[in-house]
Formats: C-alpha cells, sequence, structure tokens
C-alpha cells in the first residue's frame, strides 16, 4: 500500500482570520478525526499535492507533535474563485473499526468483444467498500477477458474479499459497444446476404 508522509503543526485557531492567514503563508488548514481525539494541524501545500492531485489510493501517514497518525483522505474543499486547496479532512484509521473508503478500479485482460471489434467503454473508474483498515488495497481488480459485445459487467459482478461494496449493484461499470466500422461491416453482409438470397430466388 503506497503512503504519503505529511509533517504537520498543530494549529489552535480555527476562524477565517487564522485561515486566511494560514493559506497566505502557504499552508493548508486540515482536520484528523475518526480516532481518540480530533487534530487541528496544517502542512505546506506542496506536501498534499501527491495525495491531492491523483487517482491512486493512498495512506497518509501525518505527523503532528511527535505523533504520527495513518489516516485516509475523506474531502477536500477548494476555493469557488481560484481552485486552491482550502481544507482537508482526513479519517484516523482505527483497526478495529470499519472505514468507508472510494477505491480505484483496475481492469485487466482483453475483452473477447474489443476482439470482435467493438469499442470498450469505462463507465466508472472507482468504488466506494467497507471494511476495516487491515482489509484496504491500492486498488480493486476486474478481469474484463470475458466481455462480449454488447455486454456489461455491473457492481454486483464485482468480487473483493473482505469488502461489502457500496454503489447500486445494478450500475454498469464496463461495456463493450459497437463501433461505427461494425455496424457499416454488419449492414454491408446483411444487405450482400439480401442480395444473394433474392439472386438465388431468380
Amino acid at each position: 500500500m503506497k503512503s504519503v508522509k505529511i509533517e504537520g503543526k498543530p494549529r489552535s485557531g480555527s476562524g477565517k482570520k487564522n485561515t486566511r492567514h494560514l493559506r497566505s503563508e502557504g499552508h493548508v488548514p486540515a482536520v484528523i478525526y475518526g480516532g481518540k481525539e480530533t487534530i487541528h494541524f496544517s502542512a505546506p501545500i506542496i506536501d498534499f499535492r501527491t495525495l491531492v492531485y491523483t487517482p491512486e489510493f493512498q495512506i497518509a501517514e501525518i505527523s503532528v507533535d511527535g505523533k504520527t497518525y495513518r489516516t485516509i483522505m475523506k474531502d477536500i474543499q477548494f476555493d469557488v474563485v481560484t481552485d486552491a486547496l482550502n481544507h482537508i479532512d482526513f479519517l484516523e484509521l482505527v483497526e478495529d473499526r470499519q472505514v468507508v473508503a472510494t477505491l480505484p478500479l483496475k481492469f485487466t485482460g482483453q475483452p473477447i468483444g474489443v476482439k470482435e471489434g467493438g469499442r470498450l467503454e469505462l463507465k466508472i473508474k472507482s468504488l466506494n467498500v467497507r471494511t476495516y483498515p487491515k482489509h484496504l488495497k491500492e486498488a480493486i481488480e476486474v478481469n474484463i477477458d470475458h466481455l462480449e459485445l454488447h455486454g456489461n459487467i455491473r457492481v454486483e459482478d464485482v468480487k473483493s474479499e473482505h469488502m461489502e461494496i457500496l454503489n447500486s449493484p445494478r450500475v454498469p461499470i464496463a461495456s463493450v459497444v459497437t463501433t461505427r466500422a461494425l455496424r457499416q461491416a454488419e449492414t454491408d453482409a446483411l444487405a450482400a446476404a439480401t442480395a444473394a438470397k433474392g439472386a438465388k430466388k431468380k
């Protein structure tokens, strides 16, 4: 499991004036909750970039006042005008307590339908799961070798041990659709078959 180490500084003030001052110095205010205590801290914006601006799922190991907290990112707030990073919420991982996390999907294999001329469409790139911290992983693997033309893989088809998938079960996550070239080939084949049948009757 990939992790990002962040060195945070405790912050006592949580008002707008305090947070504006932190941001003016290039720091992002943040909070850790879910454990025995709630920790308010800040860290340089550059320390959060590899965590925020990536589709990967990572553990954030945050050190504040000499103590390290294993966490996952739960909420991010951006400035509505400048799109600057404004605030981050982290959930502390407690081994005997289940957490809800968003894990990316990793598709493996080559669909049968693509080999037949279809095009793969990925509908969903991640799933929400409930599990214990020890079962968290970087991605949920989904094999798509047997995905046929006009076929779908749905949420209910995904199996991941020790995890409860929270998304609606009937939602498609991947499908193989007909391409324009394949539709034209099918039309041409049908026209040729019809013409041949007509010629045979004559």
